[in-house]
């Protein structure tokens, strides 16, 4: 007898969230603690799993539905009264599939499936080809990752959801890709019972589904008649894009159907003799005219966020400034020690792990410089985590994944953390979980070069600071010497509706004191 799985509490106060993509279909047979579907809430994309072993019965919502807590979310029959049915959830014709998409069925006995782009998150809709980790006709396995994609927040990995030999890549790096729509074909193994090509096409309409089966298997790869045309969601998209009637498209594909290279090079094919002529004329107006050209290029991903946040952060906080002069060379001395202490144990301590460290015994004596003020600067929330973020510099542009909980670490403890996201951040491969919730940052842009800035603050959070490059210079001592030392300065942007310049001050003073005398540093350490 079927019973029903209740949405339990999700947390935080939600009370609904939105069907994503499920996992199994009506008739699957699930494990307890087996993800059965992926929702997402106000907050952030969460995986149900089964409660119980058994057999799928019903599934009360599809995807993009919305789901309440506390309501029946699908049914479950026990494993021993299943009768392993593998009912079919009902779909309209011009409805996107939920998580793969059937797409040929071989004499072989296998079948090529769409492979459908989920929802990464965070109400993201697209995403950037980063890279493809697999080529056509490369087997894969379930869970192995296939593709890193970019999106507005960070790079995410994603992997194949079966075992198979892949297909057809519908992208190239650097073209965009949209949620719930192809990504990449699998050819996966099957009963070969099917050898209807009408399966190809789960956004045709269903008035021609009937007879595209019939046609398909005499259809030799040539162009197809008007509606006639095998081709992916993707291919079809793209010919529309290009305003290509797709039936007058000859397909290379396996029995006839339409690449995306198809429509592209029928494009081209037929302004050839305007691109030759095009051609001819750039060549010979290179020759007479001097240098000039220019690109332009669409601003995407990390980038495109940076961009966004950077003008929301300098348009809404009042910024202000405030730069000092750091004398390292006893911390810096302390740094090469335990460096060479270390790293026999694979620790990497470099010098970032003391300005965060102190940064963090600092903040307990000055709480307001890890507060945040919300839109309308009526609340200010003081966070006793002090979760100091750290700007890196990469491929991909600037990530700022921020070291949790400083104030219950150790330097040793900074210093793997510290390792890691560098490490993660310079192949592009943060964690969203690393990128959320710091309450204040640290960019280091004298690695690169330069002594003073002026940094934008990570909004929401009330303070930034840069470190400058670190010099040797000629300074008197006590006696009225001139020694050698090592010289940073440091600049400040504080938000000046919250921090005014003396506490700006302060604040900085007691920070150089932990680490122009590393010894007291150590002192407060846990």
């Amino acid at each position: 007898m079927s019973k029903d799985f209740i949405l339990p509490d999700i947390g935080e106060g939600i009370v609904e969230c939105e069907i994503v993509e499920w996992l199994v279909k009506e008739g699957d047979t699930i494990k307890e603690d087996q993800p059965v579907v992926d929702v997402m809430t106000d907050k952030a994309l969460v995986q149900i799993p089964a409660k119980d072993d058994g057999v799928v019965t019903k599934l009360y919502h599809q995807q993009g539905d919305i789901a309440k807590v506390h309501e029946p979310l699908f049914a479950v029959e026990s494993a021993d009264d299943s009768d392993e049915e593998a009912a079919a959830p009902a779909a309209k014709a011009e409805e996107q599939p939920q998580s793969t998409a059937t797409a040929e069925s071989s004499s072989a006995g296998s079948s090529v499936t769409d492979f459908i782009l989920p929802d990464i998150g965070e109400g993201i809709v697209e995403c950037e080809i980063v890279e493809w980790q697999v080529q056509e006709g490369d087997t894969i396995e379930e869970d192995q990752p296939v593709v890193d994609v970019m999106t507005d927040k960070a790079l995410v990995q994603i992997p194949a959801k079966e075992h198979g030999v892949v297909e057809k890549l519908y992208y190239k790096q650097g073209d965009i890709a949209k949620v719930h729509e192809p990504l990449f074909a699998v050819r996966v193994a099957g009963d070969g019972s099917s050898e209807s090509d009408s399966s190809a096409q789960p956004a045709a309409a269903a008035s021609t589904a009937t007879s595209t089966a019939q046609q398909g298997q005499a259809e030799a790869p040539v162009a197809a008649r008007q509606g006639k045309a095998i081709a992916s969601p993707a291919v079809r998209r793209r010919a529309r894009e290009l305003d290509v009637d797709i039936s007058k498209v000859s397909g290379s594909g396996a029995k006839g159907r339409v690449m995306k290279e198809d429509v592209e090079q029928h494009v081209s094919g037929a302004a050839a003799a305007q691109s030759q002529a095009a051609d001819a004329q750039a060549a010979t107006t290179s020759t007479s005219k001097p240098a000039g050209g220019k690109r332009t290029e669409a601003i995407r991903g990390v980038k495109a966020a940076m961009a966004k946040a950077m003008t929301e952060s300098v348009s809404t906080i009042p910024h202000f400034t405030y730069a000092d002069e750091f004398d390292l060379t006893a911390v810096m001395a302390l740094q090469k020690q335990l460096k060479e202490r270390y790293k026999d144990e694979g620790v990497r301590i470099t010098m970032m792990p003391f300005f965060i460290k102190a940064l963090s015994l600092a903040l307990k004596e000055f709480p307001i410089m890890n507060a945040q003020v919300n839109d309308d600067c009526t609340e200010i929330t003081y966070f006793d985590d002090h979760n100091i973020g750290m700007a890196v510099d990469t491929k991909i542009g600037l990530l700022v994944p921020n070291v949790k909980q400083v104030q219950n670490k150790s330097l040793i403890d900074v210093a793997n953390e510290v390792t890691r996201l560098t490490q993660s951040a310079r192949e592009g491969r943060v964690a969203q979980e690393d990128m959320k919730g710091g309450t204040i940052s640290i960019s280091n842009i004298g690695v690169i070069g330069g002594t003073v800035a002026t940094p934008i603050i990570n909004k929401p959070e009330a303070a930034i600071v840069a470190l400058g490059k670190v010099q040797e210079l000629p300074r008197f001592d006590a006696n009225g010497n001139v020694v050698a030392r090592k010289l940073m300065t440091v600049s400040w942007s504080g938000d000046h509706r919250i921090i005014d310049g003396g506490t700006i001050a302060r604040f900085n003073k007691r920070w150089q004191e932990f680490l122009e005398d590393p010894t007291s540093m150590l002192v407060h350490m846990v």
